[in-house]
């Protein structure tokens, strides 16, 4: 039998492990193809400069003390840092005679505090499903093999048993992980739901502290949006109150913005995170957050309004939005300006696909359109009036609320 079937047979063996679970039975089954003492799974950790590998799983034949968890930063310094940086594989003879042109050394430490002795290690990447490292294995000291000359180390065909596996065992720790973290989500999503609804016999004010609690835990997700709805809240409520809106409507509506996205909580968060284009199957789960959100708040009668902008705010003039397809005047009028108002937002706001633009950019492609937005199409024509006469209160908005944005020139 392959050593890639005995991986996938040893992996679906037990499935719907938590990812401490998975990492043990994984680096478990690591040192007994390679014969190591020791080892530890790292897992990567955060974003950009912050970085850093957290170690899930350890284990030690020799010290009888259980080893502690810890974490690394990711860089060439340290020698899983330079594996997880590079995706290279590396295999040294002695840990303590690491040539001195590698940018990397071993750190003595734990040696030193517990009287191990770290000699040969087998460091190597695990690839998720894009084929980027998403952890790193080490392992350490590899046993003697009775008739093998020379010290026992670890040798470029231990390297070439485990290459085709290691996207088999990333992938799979990958799944824990994030399975992991969407059911810490969906906690946190219960215990907010419970708290909104513990708040409503308080007073008000303990109700808008919920609600700005919802919306904070809506965007948990996402690094990029700073103050966006803070901003969304404060464009609604003017554009409201231009098309006449009661003083009670206006109110409402500007505590309503905030949770126009509550339902990304309850939407996958690989496919929220992608980079690239969303196949058909992340476009549908993406296009079914406004229902999400509808679901959530909906329980509330004070979040009437709310329920109505998070299910419509997606919902185009022309009949051609998601995720009922509704046309004009059936879009409730307070999706229809939130509509507007977090156009206007996201056209100001740097994302990763695009940099933040200036009002008079966003102005014009709110009015005229661009290669991905016609305003015929997608916004309540009258409510587009009112803009084009008004938007410099959008921009002193934008101004009194921003974040640190590079603007485009």
């Amino acid at each position: 039998m392959s050593l890639v079937v005995q991986f996938m047979e040893f992996i679906e063996s037990a499935p719907n492990q938590s990812l401490r679970a998975l990492s043990d039975r994984v680096l478990r089954k690591c040192r007994e193809v390679t014969g190591a003492e020791a080892g530890t799974v790292f897992m990567l950790r955060g974003q950009g400069r912050g970085r850093q590998l957290e170690a899930v799983s350890a284990q030690n034949d020799v010290i009888r003390a259980k080893p502690a968890l810890f974490t690394v930063p990711v860089n060439q310094t340290s020698i899983v840092g330079y594996v997880a940086a590079t995706g290279e594989t590396l295999l040294l003879d002695d840990a303590y005679e690491i040539p001195e042109e590698r940018p990397y050394r071993f750190n003595p430490a734990f040696d030193q505090r517990t009287g191990f002795r770290t000699r040969s290690i087998m460091a190597f990447a695990l690839k998720g499903a894009r084929g980027r490292p998403i952890g790193v294995v080490q392992l350490i000291n590899r046993r003697p093999v009775p008739g093998e000359a020379g010290p026992p180390v670890f040798q470029p065909n231990h390297e070439q048993m485990i290459a085709p596996v290691n996207h088999i065992v990333g992938r799979a720790l990958e799944r824990a992980a994030t399975l992991e973290r969407l059911t810490e989500r969906n906690r946190a999503l219960t215990r907010e739901r419970r708290r909104v609804a513990e708040l409503q016999a308080e007073t008000e004010r303990a109700f808008m502290v919920s609600v700005n609690l919802l919306a904070r835990a809506a965007e948990v997700h996402d690094e990029e949006t700073g103050n966006h709805i803070l901003r969304v809240n404060e464009y609604s409520y003017a554009l409201a109150g231009w098309a006449g809106c009661s003083r009670a409507f206006c109110k409402e509506i500007r505590f309503s913005a905030a949770l126009h996205d509550v339902g990304k909580m309850s939407v996958d968060q690989a496919v929220l995170h992608k980079k690239g284009r969303l196949d058909e199957r992340e476009l549908a789960e993406m296009q079914r957050h406004p229902i999400y959100g509808h679901d959530i708040l909906i329980a509330s009668d004070r979040l009437k309004m709310a329920a109505d902008i998070a299910l419509c705010h997606h919902e185009q003039w022309a009949g051609t939005g998601y995720p009922q397809g509704l046309k004009g005047e059936e879009i409730p009028l307070a999706a229809r300006i939130v509509a507007i108002a977090d156009c206007y937002d996201a056209l100001r706001s740097a994302r990763p696909y695009k940099p933040s633009f200036s009002h008079e950019k966003a102005v014009d492609i709110l009015l005229n359109g661009d290669d991905r937005l016609d305003p015929k199409v997608h916004f309540d024509p009258r409510l587009l009036s009112l803009f084009a006469s008004r938007h410099a209160e959008f921009d002193a908005i934008w101004v009194a609320l921003k974040d640190q944005e590079k603007v485009e020139a």
